[in-house]
């Protein structure tokens, strides 16, 4: 690859794009960020945890060299400790036995001092089930440290420790200020080696990666190991604008993908915990689904955006507005909702108390209703995850039963909700089969699930299931959307109003 001078490269930039240069102007990239790292070392701390496990010996702490890179500089470590556990264990390889003495587990992480007085933020996940925690200053000063609070769903904890000085700390930036392409600033402890720096650029905003429900990451090339979690991300001016917490590896080490909590939405978890010792979150009461094109077209909305509600608590905030399964809410407090993983942030960062307007879609018609903002209790969206029943099929072959697009489905009777586990409260119809080559099979429904209804209309026989997609039909739906009931959980799939009869034939006539 021919090598271009940057100074040529922004002299050709700017030429091409005049009105660039200021923005160009603003992140131009440092000679060296000595002075920057100097500055900001000394608030950047090593967290470790010790968490006693009963019986156990020393060959249940594993190998912690295991997961290191596959590099021949890490293999002596690695054939060091295999044979330190084989001593320890008499030359065998196996688990010691119960009654062996209680041994100390150790991990390590980072954090990040926010006041002189010695407030620290890192991952509860550094810090989690940890039996004490230490925090190791820049001068190697150590302190046992109180976990003032933490909060799982946005993997946040905020330490105190009970420094003899003030200490050096760094401020909270705007996240929402940085941009794709701006220059950041890694500091923390990988593999428990000490301060480390890396650096890079922000890759993308408002990532999410399944970690919880107010994902909302920046995604950074900035090398971010094992170690590095809870450490801060910094932008040129040394504030932290993120705080590292993830990385997509299929080694463990980093190949260029890491992920920061955004400061925006660490700032109010941070101020509750130091507040509370606990968060204190808006709750509407609902349980929401992405929305499809596919869903979108099946309820007549002409843009796929919103939040589909799959559930409504009883007496909570939404049930009392009159909101109900099968809704899409489209706006919140005067702010539209492009996708639905933006509702419960905006939901959760919103005042106790407060009446909010809520914008919903349904009927093929837009409503607004005003509600008036509950508290979360963080333990009630707990989901049992029991699933030895998950795959439980029904064998009833009742004489009532009907093949609907490719579902043969039964009214539930007393056997069948026997046969099912279902509560008396339990609304729909069973699928007793499904096709497998059918569309019902394809998008997940299976013998033992529910219908309970389809395109908000309630289910009681196959009749009613074939009426409802005759209906969708009619309206020129080629979609309807239809709430399916699968042990304590329920979903909205989209299947098709038709069958494809014709394709059908043209297979035949193949053959």
């Amino acid at each position: 690859m021919k090598y271009i001078p940057l100074a040529l490269l922004l002299t050709i930039t700017t030429a091409a794009l005049p009105y660039a240069t200021p923005a160009l102007a603003q992140q131009e990239r440092p000679a060296s960020f000595a002075d920057l790292v100097e500055k900001l070392s000394p608030a950047v701390v090593n967290v470790s945890t010790t968490q006693k496990v009963k019986g156990g010996g020393a060959g249940q702490l594993g190998n912690p060299f295991q997961d290191l890179p596959d590099t021949p500089e890490f293999e002596p470590f690695r054939q060091f400790f295999d044979q330190f556990g084989k001593q320890q264990r008499g030359g065998k390889n196996t688990n010691p036995d119960n009654n062996a003495p209680d041994q100390e587990m150790y991990s390590l992480g980072s954090g990040f001092i926010i006041d002189a007085t010695g407030f620290i933020i890192t991952n509860n996940h550094v810090i989690d089930d940890s039996d004490e925690v230490t925090v190791t200053l820049v001068d190697n000063t150590k302190y046992t440290a109180k976990i003032i609070g933490r909060d799982k769903k946005t993997d946040l904890a905020l330490l105190k420790i009970e420094p003899k000085k003030e200490l050096p700390f760094v401020p909270l930036g705007d996240s929402d200020a940085m941009r794709v392409g701006d220059w950041v600033v890694a500091i923390g402890n990988p593999y428990g080696l000490g301060g480390s720096v890396t650096q890079g650029i922000i890759s993308a905003r408002q990532r999410s990666i399944n970690a919880g429900p107010f994902d909302d990451f920046l995604q950074t090339d900035a090398p971010i190991n094992r170690g590095n979690s809870g450490g801060p991300l910094f932008n040129l001016k040394g504030e932290v604008i993120g705080i590292n917490t993830a990385i997509f590896s299929p080694s463990g080490g980093s190949i260029g993908i890491g992920f920061a909590i955004p400061t925006a939405l660490a700032k109010p978890v941070i101020d509750q915990l130091k507040q509370f010792g606990k968060t204190h979150r808006g709750w509407l009461g609902i349980k929401i689904q992405q929305v499809s094109e596919e869903a979108a077209e099946s309820v007549g909305l002409t843009k796929t955006m919103g939040a589909l509600v799959l559930e409504v608590g009883k007496d909570s905030p939404a049930d009392k507005a009159g909101i109900k399964a099968g809704d899409i809410i489209t706006n919140f407090d005067g702010k539209d909702i492009a996708e639905m993983r933006f509702l419960p942030r905006m939901v959760a960062e919103t005042k106790i108390g407060k009446t909010s307007s809520v914008t919903y879609w349904r009927n093929s018609a837009s409503k607004t209703v005003q509600i008036a903002i509950g508290e979360l209790d963080e333990h009630e969206d707990d989901v049992d995850t029991n699933d030895k029943d998950k795959n439980k099929k029904s064998k009833n072959k009742s004489s009532e039963s009907e093949t609907v697009m490719g579902m043969q489905v039964s009214p539930l009777t007393a056997k069948l909700r026997t046969e099912l586990n279902l509560p008396d409260t339990q609304a729909g119809v069973a699928v007793v089969d499904v096709n497998n080559s059918s569309e019902a099979a394809k998008r997940g429904v299976r013998p033992g699930d529910v219908l309970v209804d389809v395109n908000n209309v309630p289910l009681k026989t196959a009749d009613d299931l074939k009426k409802a997609f005759e209906a969708a039909r009619k309206a020129g739906r080629k979609y309807a959307l239809v709430r399916v009931a699968r042990d304590k959980d329920t979903a909205f799939v989209t299947l098709p109003t038709a069958e494809e009869k014709k394709e059908e034939k043209k297979q035949e006539k193949a053959k």
